[in-house]
């Protein structure tokens, strides 16, 4: 054989070795769009400090990777965020925490027309067909638990009032489960269910209607920490007595540590929810788009009881939520 056909020979011979890790070599050049809400209050902080970690531990762990984190203070302004990733950015994966359900499942699904893979993280869209996979909490349980809770602790009688989230359809899957416990105790009745948007001012401004309005509140269910702060605000302002429990959710830190210390009567219990499955999503993402891989479906992260008894397991004194 002489030296051209020697040649000859190892360059096929290497080009079937290429081949053969095209698939990686291809699909390690994951450039990677995050789309997530501003940090307008501390759950969505957590979002953002969890989205930047990932962002700076992934790129160092693969050389290969892209990560580009946008933060939207509104679902217009995300959904102009999504074109600019597809366009200026030029990504081919996207994980994303929608703003609102709705009006950003259009924007998605039109990213996924595109080629684009696409992680949808908690907020779902309305249609599941515009995301690759979802990752999120398990929302059931986030309205199962405290509803389950707050029945007992009430003996299974009294008024109770509620502040919902943003519209979205975790929200819609949190008050269906909250409203299936309840519809087992006839004599407790829900006063009011008003969207506080996740927000403590906005929930200081919807109990302080409550608190107009109902003479007589046994027990709020404010469905998230960042609410149940503006909730204890009103209550405290009002030199209310009445109220005997306010149950929020996901496990921030001031709250926990409420619980720990167990200096405030009014907080009894919460529900985990940690924003640190932003960082799980984009990773588990990351990671599979890396080997040319797809995630399940879905993958939900559970949700459980907090109390005195196991709330240092849920303490986190270094994370912003």
């Amino acid at each position: 054989m002489n030296i051209r056909s020697r040649l000859l020979t190892v360059a096929v011979a290497a080009a079937g070795t290429l081949a053969a890790f095209g698939v990686f070599a291809q699909a390690d050049k994951v450039n990677l769009g995050v789309a997530i809400p501003a940090a307008t209050h501390s759950f969505t902080a957590g979002i953002v400090f969890w989205a930047n970690q990932a962002k700076k531990d992934l790129e160092k762990a693969h050389p290969g990777l892209k990560v580009t984190v946008k933060t939207a203070s509104g679902a217009p302004e995300q959904a102009n965020q999504l074109q600019d990733l597809l366009t200026a950015t030029k990504i081919n994966t996207l994980v994303i925490f929608p703003f609102e359900s709705a009006a950003l499942t259009k924007p998605v699904a039109q990213a996924k027309a595109k080629g684009v893979y696409v992680t949808v993280v908690d907020r779902g869209l309305t249609d599941t067909s515009a995301q690759d996979a979802y990752v999120s909490g398990d929302n059931t349980a986030f309205g199962r638990i405290p509803a389950e809770y707050l029945a007992k602790a009430m003996n299974g009688k009294g008024n109770i009032v509620a502040l919902r989230g943003i519209p979205t359809t975790i929200d819609n899957e949190r008050m269906d489960a909250f409203n299936a416990v309840m519809k087992k105790h006839p004599d407790i009745k829900l006063l009011d269910a008003k969207p506080g948007n996740w927000n403590r001012d906005d929930a200081f401004k919807v109990m302080q209607d409550y608190l107009t309005r109902f003479k007589q509140i046994d027990a709020v269910w404010a469905a998230d920490d960042d609410m149940a702060v503006g909730v204890l605000k009103a209550i405290e302002q009002a030199k209310r007595k009445d109220i005997k429990i306010v149950f929020g959710g996901a496990g921030m830190k001031q709250m926990v540590k409420t619980l720990m210390d167990g200096n405030n009567p009014l907080i009894q219990a919460n529900v985990s929810y940690s924003p640190k499955f932003m960082y799980d999503a984009i990773k588990l993402t990351a990671e599979a788009r890396i080997k040319g891989e797809k995630l399940p479906p879905n993958t939900i992260i559970p949700s459980v009881l907090i109390t005195k008894e196991n709330a240092k397991d849920f303490y986190f004194p270094d994370s912003p939520f």
